[in-house]
């Protein structure tokens, strides 16, 4: 029997057409260019085997080879079996071979052209300082906004002998027009209000801006309303094309009860209101695009208004807000750009810029996590185009061979690139926005990362999982059984629960291997019930002692990254995960009976069984995302959690 197929079929090869840098950690910015060839297949199977004949036509009209022609011809007997499950996939996918001979520049590489660069490139990015002054800079910037509590603000920009005065030295504005815009702005959910107004020679026009702050703030809640403060800003200024200058008055209360407040949770909520992802294309010309940096300079004043001018505090503020930057661009990604091979390509460039302290000691990839028992990670991505890997940094304090009571925390973070579901298919209007499944891994990166700048005094191993739940012939069906890194073995019955899955090999390989362990800290985007349970806006936690859920929350209201304690009973809720065939399957029998907690239990139960250290889960589904950007949510909870300056 001879059955032959021609298919027809258009193929894409971008090319790059300008990249720039736009952060510490590599982001710059790629722009494509489609070129649309033909391609034409041609295939001849046969009972006895199947010979992929592949004659491809390409046509660019940009391109000095007006068309390009070549043929590949492979063999594989269908009765052998293959020895790399992924050596078996690349048989099959002749098509992405071709398309890389095709394309001629590209790499014969899994991962897709567009992710053979740095993910966060821009054409015009924009830098964040936070700097200890507060100077003229009304000659050189566009926008003035002053953030705070009004009377605060009243009090500042009233002129009181504290040089704060000097934030309007050089713009013409009345003090009637500011008692206006504050009164106009404060109360309930506070609000922000603008004007443009002359400089003092009348030579320009300059946007000054108030962001009033909610006075009242319960106990659930930063007593900044960092959320708020983001919304404020953004709305006030956040379009400014040009540089901005931004004094926050870091004050709470009032009279004897004044108190100033850590600087390192705002510096983290002026940075999302500047995400460094985008893919917008623009209107001009290549050549016309503009490259200039766009400057924000940031100052903050205490509660009598003196301007912070500690290096170090500075410094931390700087590196919290790069943390949640390069977390929520990960997280804005889109997922033929972030492959786990491109992901582990982040992880290495940022080992390296780190310098001596922080290294990669781990990565086992592919087949490797198979024969390594590590049965979660390796199961949920190996239907994927780029195997699921698990990848392992640790950072190193400089103090440390100095100190025998360092505590050490590993953070396990899940790095689902993005999920369809695998065989229990998300619908259509579930699957957009999985792209964001990833956002535990990066906000744990994110805060790892921030923490090493900073110089916490905690010994950090960081272990991300990561891999793509993807759909198709390889992937893992209900009913498989797998043998976990823990030795237990799980009965799938929801291939959608899969973050658990590779979550639970994570937390025992660092229970298992990582010396004189204090506590273990993993993050995810679990579970839709998280935001019945806890919101949109507070992680739900759970923690195996009262003490470290005090300490979760403590973290979350010091940062801003919130949380709240979710049910903690695992002898009433894991035999929601009895099996028949296996120790335990993988999802609820009961969506009714506490989904959140259940699924954090069943991380818990993959612990290594001589583990007496502490365990804190947080399930950040809600707090990941908003209007469908990533918020950078972890960094500021890692941070504060690792007791960091100014957290």
């Amino acid at each position: 029997k001879v059955d032959i197929m021609f298919s027809f079929m258009w193929g894409a090869s971008r090319t790059s057409a300008s990249r720039s840098a736009s952060s510490s950690f590599g982001a710059s910015s790629l722009r494509h260019t489609a070129v649309w060839r033909p391609i034409l297949l041609f295939s001849l199977t046969t009972g006895g085997g199947f010979y992929n004949s592949i004659a491809c036509f390409t046509a660019a009209a940009s391109s000095p080879h007006s068309a390009f022609l070549t043929s590949s011809l492979r063999h594989n007997h269908y009765h052998r079996r293959p020895t790399s499950i992924y050596n078996d996939v690349q048989r099959r996918r002749t098509i992405s071979s071709m398309a890389a001979i095709v394309g001629g520049d590209m790499p014969l590489d899994r991962s897709p052209p567009s992710a053979r660069v740095s993910v966060a490139e821009e054409t015009k990015s924009t830098k964040i300082s936070f700097v200890g002054t507060i100077d003229g800079t009304e000659d050189t910037t566009e926008a003035t906004v002053v953030v705070g509590k009004a009377s605060f603000l009243r009090s500042m920009l009233a002129g009181d002998d504290n040089g704060s005065s000097s934030v309007l030295s050089n713009l013409n504005v009345h003090p009637d027009i500011v008692e206006a815009m504050i009164k106009s702005a404060e109360g309930g959910k506070g609000g922000s209000s603008s004007s443009f107004v002359l400089s003092k020679d009348g030579s320009k026009s300059h946007r000054f801006a108030v962001c009033v702050l909610p006075d009242k703030v319960s106990r659930n809640n930063h007593p900044m309303s960092v959320h708020r403060m983001t919304e404020l800003i953004s709305s006030a200024c956040g379009s400014v094309k040009g540089d901005t200058r931004i004094v926050v008055v870091a004050a709470d209360k009032e009279g004897d009860d004044a108190s100033s407040v850590l600087i390192g949770p705002l510096a983290s909520a002026i940075a999302k209101v500047y995400p460094l992802y985008s893919r917008k294309t623009r209107a001009k010309k290549e050549e016309e695009v503009e490259t200039k940096e766009r400057n924000i300079f940031v100052s903050f004043l205490d509660k009598d208004g003196k301007i912070v001018t500690d290096e170090s505090s500075l410094h931390a503020a700087n590196a919290a807000s790069e943390g949640v930057r390069l977390a929520a661009r990960l997280g804005d990604a889109y997922p033929e750009e972030l492959t786990t091979d491109e992901f582990a390509r982040e992880c290495y460039a940022i080992a390296e810029k780190l310098g001596p302290s922080v290294r990669v000691t781990e990565e086992i990839v592919g087949e490797d996590l198979d024969a390594k028992g590590y049965g979660g990670v390796y199961g949920v991505g190996k239907a994927a185009t780029c195997p699921p890997r698990l990848i392992v940094l640790e950072y190193t304090p400089p103090d440390s061979e100095e100190k025998d009571d360092i505590e050490t925390v590993a953070l396990i973070g899940k790095g689902i690139v993005y999920d369809t579901g695998g065989l229990s298919l998300k619908p259509k209007t579930g699957m957009p926005g999985m792209k964001s499944d990833m956002c535990g891994a990066a906000g744990l990166l994110g805060g790892f990362v921030s923490a090493a700048m900073i110089g916490v005094s905690k010994r950090l191993h960081l272990v991300l999982c990561l891999a793509e739940n993807a759909i198709g012939p390889l992937a893992v069906r209900n009913d498989d059984v797998l043998t976990m890194h823990s030795g237990k073995t799980v009965e799938i019955n929801n291939s959608d629960a899969e973050g658990r899955l590779v979550l639970a090999d994570g937390v025992s390989h660092a229970t298992t291997y990582f010396d004189k362990l204090d506590l273990v800290v993993d993050m995810a985007t679990l579970t839709g019930a998280q935001l019945i349970a806890t919101g949109k806006k507070h992680a739900g936690v759970l923690t195996n002692t009262a003490e470290l859920e005090q300490r979760a929350v403590a973290a979350g209201l010091q940062s801003g990254d919130l949380c709240y304690p979710l049910l903690y009973a695992p002898e009433l809720l894991v035999s929601e995960f009895d099996s028949k065939v296996a120790d335990m399957k993988n999802s609820v029998k009961d969506r009714g009976n506490a989904q959140t907690s259940c699924a954090g239990h069943f991380i818990e139960e993959h612990l290594n069984a001589s583990y007496e250290g502490g365990w804190m889960h947080v399930d950040m589904a809600g707090p990941s995302t908003k209007n469908e950007r990533s918020t950078g949510y972890g960094v500021g909870f890692v941070l504060s959690l690792l007791g960091a300056k100014e957290f």
